[in-house]
């Protein structure tokens, strides 16, 4: 398979099942937004200082990025004419993100105040990550509102519901790898 197909050169790319769509269109940025978060999963995997408690997380959370991205690439429509193998987001990988944002927040304080971004260095990869996330939110978001007559039939909302979960996710990660190296974190006070 080569890299390059000179398809996209005059702006546009296919979607699965041959639909063509211009590269700046809310799905293709949405797709884009997800990949971006999926890249900051692999700059923390590949930290020495992420902690061995959340390295298994994060590949799964990355392989539920790949999935999201591949439904995010085959709108409702095509799914309905021949492409309805492709993996969707499913409520369980909600409920994974759910399971580990309870887990953390047992060995974290309450929280009694906004807290800004950073910590340690991973820490600060986390809330990267988690502030790229809540963009991909909304553009889904965005795509969801507007394309209607493209994903209606067998179009999936989750994509919106895991995104949230997961910059929730991401917070308390970021709150869990400061707690246990003993960095405090920085309250604001408006």
């Amino acid at each position: 398979m080569k890299i390059y197909t000179k398809r996209g050169d005059k702006g546009d790319t296919d979607l699965f099942g041959g639909l063509r769509v211009g590269k700046n269109s809310l799905r293709i940025e949405a797709i884009g937004s997800v990949d971006e978060v999926n890249s900051w999963m692999g700059m923390m995997l590949a930290s020495d200082e992420l902690s061995l408690l959340l390295r298994e997380d994060l590949i799964q959370i990355q392989k539920d990025l790949f999935v999201l991205g591949a439904d995010l690439a085959t709108p409702g429509v095509v799914a309905v004419r021949g492409a309805s193998d492709v993996p969707r987001v499913s409520e369980e990988s909600v409920v994974r993100l759910e399971g580990i944002i309870d887990r953390l927040e047992m060995s974290l304080e309450p929280m009694t105040a906004f807290l800004l971004p950073g910590g340690c260095e991973v820490a600060a990869m986390m809330h990267v990550a988690r502030s790229v996330c809540r963009r991909a939110e909304i553009v889904c978001v965005s795509l969801v509102k507007s394309e209607n007559d493209l994903v209606e039939a067998g179009k999936n909302d989750l994509s919106v519901k895991y995104l949230n979960r997961l910059s929730d996710a991401l917070f308390v990660m970021s709150r869990f790898e400061n707690h246990i190296r003993g960095v405090e974190e920085v309250k604001w006070r408006g």
